[in-house]
């Protein structure tokens, strides 16, 4: 017991001075730590419905200017395709986050069953595994050695390894993220539309609408691009770049079929 003990003991102090000298190792590698991208359970519900929306809604703004040059037209049109879209996605968003847990537990009964049945055979596996990623064969054999004493450990690393599945989150609602995304949807997708609102009362020129349409679309897909860099850890810059280019390519050939349209069916007269 007593040679156990400070093999123990020893083995934990090596681990110890290695992990310091790692992170000294690291320390002068880089003196700057990494900023943390945002966290949150709906965050990305939000930011990615409501990158849709606007794409969506003004594209549809810009194949009517396009095409008739009518506010009614816009804000009928506009509103009505917006509801429908929204609805859409939050109940497209519910059932697939339904799904992919449904799916979730039933591969994880499947591999819990190998496990408990097929014991070695899931313990061999699992050792390869980490060998493949590098580690040692002595070590991964202690690894999986260890896990193999706690069965939902061991269920999920095999469902991590064999299936690149993680555990499901049981906290997840899938209903409360369609209620997010339709929530995001409807809100940013109504920025596009705002402009024809606002301005009813000062003008009836429509071209002045929709400059103010594009200036107010163009305005939150750069928030939402800043929002974007900061969940994926991406460059600021560069996210706001990509999504007023996706954004303005969208809008741009909705108003080339737009205007095409018009001429072609002779809506010009």
């Amino acid at each position: 017991m007593g040679e156990r003990g400070g093999s123990s003991g020893g083995t934990t102090t090596r681990l110890l001075q290695t992990a310091a000298e790692d992170d000294g190792d690291s320390d002068r590698k880089s003196s700057e730590r990494p900023r943390e991208p945002w966290k949150g359970e709906y965050v990305k519900s939000i930011v990615f419905a409501g990158l849709d929306a606007i794409i969506t809604c003004f594209s549809l703004i810009s194949s009517i200017n396009a095409s008739t040059r009518s506010s009614g037209h816009v804000l009928v049109l506009g509103f009505s395709n917006l509801v429908a879209d929204a609805i859409s996605m939050g109940f497209g968003d519910s059932v697939s986050a339904s799904s992919e847990q449904e799916v979730i537990i039933e591969e994880r009964k499947v591999t819990e069953w190998d496990v408990i049945n097929q014991r070695k055979k899931e313990q061999s596996e699992l050792v390869n595994h980490y060998q493949a990623l590098g580690m040692d064969c002595n070590d991964a054999t202690m690894v999986v050695n260890i896990f193999t004493k706690y069965k939902d450990i061991m269920v999920d690393q095999r469902m991590i390894a064999d299936k690149g599945v993680l555990p499901a989150d049981q906290e997840v609602k899938p209903w409360k993220n369609g209620l997010v995304t339709f929530a995001s949807f409807m809100l940013f997708g109504s920025i596009p539309l705002l402009s024809f609102i606002i301005l009813i009362p000062f003008t009836d020129n429509d071209s002045i609408k929709f400059v103010s349409a594009c200036l107010a679309s163009a305005l939150a897909l750069a928030l939402l691009g800043v929002a974007k860099a900061r969940i994926a850890g991406q460059n600021m810059m560069f996210s706001v770049a990509v999504t007023l280019f996706s954004g303005s390519i969208a809008a741009a050939s909705a108003y080339l079929v737009g205007w095409m349209l018009k001429h072609v069916t002779g809506l010009e007269s």
